[in-house]
């Protein structure tokens, strides 16, 4: 099949790549000129695993092609996926569609013949309606039909997910739209992927809905660690304990900083508009909204008070950078309040990513990046844990323990055990665990 990708952001790449490598001949188009020059040169600007590899073997063989010009590669599509940015509008959490308007506008004006526009962008109920409303206005007489295609994808294993999803929902109004679907994911029934169809407003609140219900575990565990720190609990012992339960599961039962990225923040705060704009409030999402972010907004006062309170003048490590490991990404990470606290506290600050330094260093100013983690803890008061990249979880504890001025390690992650730390001669906090060998009340 001939398909165009209106986007090539993290997910119409992935989109793009993967249809590709399924054997559709497949155009991406963005704006960006300086990125689809890159792109056509091979070099992928965002860091997914297999990505890079994946864009340069489908370009080899001439199915996976990259554009600014969006109307031949619509005129030449059977499927337009529309995989723009949806972002948190500025002020009240809405969803700005501004990029999913203008595409469908472009679009409309290209269109040759039936095609299947395809919303892939994680956008608000009713956001199909309007696109079909825009094209049909600004071309009566095109033939097409909007479909919902929310993606699944999590960042650092977007290509498994694509090639073997839970689930692919798909919203149609349309039969012919859903035999045109249809043929797009047949390569994936070989993996007995699950084709759910639904109607175009249930695909739109599927995606809004998993993602909340995630970010819900994620700050319910959190406050269950909370709780085991007050009673001497251990929160692992609680989480694996919930998580065999079959109708729970263990997945995101994993206590830490508060979650981030690209996702879960925008999209549970867009639920609560939306709720709000159709008159049903969405209560449990608001709560998690504003449980989440007053737990990272805390976790540099958690830090000061392992180091005895006063760390004025004091340098302490940050380990880790990106919102989750195996992604350069760092929208609204936890590891942004942390400094911005830190900073706050008059501490300095020497961080290191294996792979968040760029990206981070356009957004954070006034601290070193370091080339190692024993390079950020040399001289530091304290080591903070905040992402779990492979590459923290076997640290060199003596190595690291020897460059530094102060000997406390926050493990926001619970990667290490207390005694282990100990033997080592660290001062170990780490989140919702007693300390080992403390006696309780």
């Amino acid at each position: 099949m001939k398909i165009a990708i209106v986007g090539s952001g993290y997910v119409g790449l992935v989109t793009g790549c993967c249809l590709a490598d399924f054997g559709h001949n497949v155009v991406c188009v963005d704006k960006d000129e300086a990125k689809i020059a890159a792109l056509a040169r091979g070099s992928v600007p965002i860091f997914e695993p297999g990505l890079e590899d994946l864009a340069k073997a489908n370009v080899a063989a001439g199915r996976l092609t990259f554009t600014t010009g969006l109307a031949d590669a619509v005129r030449a599509a059977e499927v337009v996926f529309i995989a723009v940015g949806t972002p948190s509008r500025r002020g009240d959490g809405h969803a700005d569609l501004t990029f999913i308007y203008d595409a469908a506008r472009e679009i409309a004006a290209a269109l040759d013949g039936f095609t299947v526009v395809a919303t892939k962008s994680t956008v608000p109920v009713g956001t199909g309606d309007e696109v079909a409303r825009i094209i049909a206005e600004l071309n009566p007489g095109a033939r097409f039909a909007v479909v919902s295609n929310p993606e699944f994808l999590r960042e650092g294993a977007a290509i498994e997910d694509f090639k073997r999803p839970d689930r692919i929902v798909i919203g149609v109004e349309d039969d012919r739209a859903r035999a045109v679907m249809t043929e797009v994911y047949r390569p994936l029934f070989l993996n007995q992927a699950p084709v759910q169809f639904t109607n175009r407003r249930a695909a739109e609140l599927i995606k809004y809905a998993a993602n909340a219900f995630l970010a819900m575990k994620i700050t319910f565990i959190n406050e269950v660690a909370d709780l085991c720190e007050a009673v001497g609990a251990d929160v692992q012992d609680v989480a694996r304990g919930m998580g065999s339960d079959r109708r729970i599961g263990s997945k995101f039962l994993h206590a830490g900083p508060g979650f981030g990225g690209s996702c879960f923040p925008k999209d549970t705060r867009a639920l609560v508009q939306i709720g709000a704009d159709f008159g049903s409030p969405m209560r449990l999402v608001e709560t998690t909204v504003a449980i989440n972010d007053k737990r990272k907004a805390a976790m540099a006062d958690r830090v000061a008070a392992a180091c005895g309170g006063d760390l004025s003048g004091k340098t302490v490590a940050v380990l880790g950078l990106t919102f989750k490991p195996n992604t350069d990404d760092m929208r609204e990470a936890p590891s942004l309040d942390l400094i911005r606290g830190l900073k706050n506290l008059g501490v300095r600050i020497a961080a290191y990513d294996p792979q968040g330094m760029e990206a981070a260093a356009r957004i954070l100013t006034g601290i070193r990046f370091a080339e190692s983690a024993y390079d950020a803890a040399s001289d530091a008061e304290a080591v903070v844990l905040v992402t779990e990249w492979n590459a923290f979880r076997s640290l060199d504890l003596a190595r690291l323990k020897s460059t530094m001025a102060g000997s406390v390690f926050v493990d926001l992650r619970n990667v290490y055990r207390s005694h282990e730390m100990e033997r080592h001669g660290f001062r170990y906090t780490s989140i919702g665990r007693p300390v080992e060998g403390a006696e309780q009340d």
